[in-house]
């Protein structure tokens, strides 16, 4: 992996899908992973996800989902020199998690094989809406996400996957009060556990750190206010959970590439 440079990535959306198909020399190497989760659906040809002593060779079937903070390192595999795939960034619903739970190969990297056709219809179809012109298109793919995952977890042979429970309560808290201060600290005692034994819990079920998941949801909102409001960005900020627009600024700009001006001039309205 350290021959690569490091693949570009911003998405502060809760949902950026695509349908590539790709050709030898494709290659995407994110070393950190990325905020979001990402799902990959293989539709034709052979893609290689590498991880830290071996490979995941995808084919027409095989269905991919890496957690936050998981390196990625995938492409064309080399010898048939074809990769099609639809793939989806999501945020995903607390809910949603008891359903990501699914049979790991490394690390935050997990596989299904899933031979449904009508369930890769409809994956297809959520990048479809997604891309369209309909009224409200990211609201609609969204929950058509929903049920594209629903259906992946009918496949899925794993028991006992419902998780902490504590973690689902801690996740709630958080997005109850993401225009509030929050702490670690304050999370960890609302859920009743150590600050300590919250952030080894939270960072093995959903792959994210408390702190890193506040802040991720923090500018997702951001995001969405900046795509959809008019409100001047020191609301923005204060909307988002942040008392000062210069450090908001900073953060929005670290994470995004651009200053959250640019990002409402570049980004069209859903």
């Amino acid at each position: 992996m350290s021959e690569m440079a490091e693949s570009p990535y911003q998405s502060a959306r809760r949902l950026l899908t695509g349908h590539f198909d790709e050709t030898s020399g494709y290659r995407a190497v994110r070393r950190r992973g990325v905020s979001d989760w990402l799902l990959v659906q293989t539709t034709g040809g052979r893609g290689r996800f590498g991880y830290a002593g071996g490979e995941l060779i995808a084919e027409a079937g095989d269905w991919v989902l890496l957690r936050p903070g998981t390196p990625h390192d995938y492409g064309v595999e080399a010898t048939l020199e074809r990769w099609e795939l639809v793939w989806a960034h999501f945020q995903p619903r607390t809910e949603w998690l008891d359903w990501l739970v699914w049979p790991v190969v490394s690390g935050g990297l997990m596989h299904l094989r899933i031979e449904d056709a009508g369930l890769a219809a409809q994956f297809a179809a959520v990048h479809a809406m997604l891309s369209g012109s309909q009224r409200r298109r990211e609201a609609l793919a969204f929950n058509a996400l929903e049920a594209v995952l629903l259906g992946c977890d009918a496949y899925n042979g794993r028991k006992d996957q419902a998780g902490d429970g504590r973690v689902r309560k801690a996740l709630d808290f958080i997005q109850d009060r993401l225009t509030e201060k929050l702490l670690i600290d304050d999370v960890a005692e609302a859920v009743g556990l150590s600050a300590s034994r919250l952030a080894h819990l939270f960072r093995e079920e959903t792959g994210e750190t408390v702190q890193g998941h506040i802040e991720a949801r923090r500018m997702q909102l951001a995001a969405d206010l900046l795509r959809r409001t008019s409100f001047p960005i020191k609301q923005v900020a204060a909307s988002a959970g942040f008392e000062s627009q210069f450090y908001f600024s900073q953060r929005f700009k670290r994470r995004m590439g651009v200053s959250p001006l640019r990002f409402r001039q570049q980004t069209p309205e859903s």
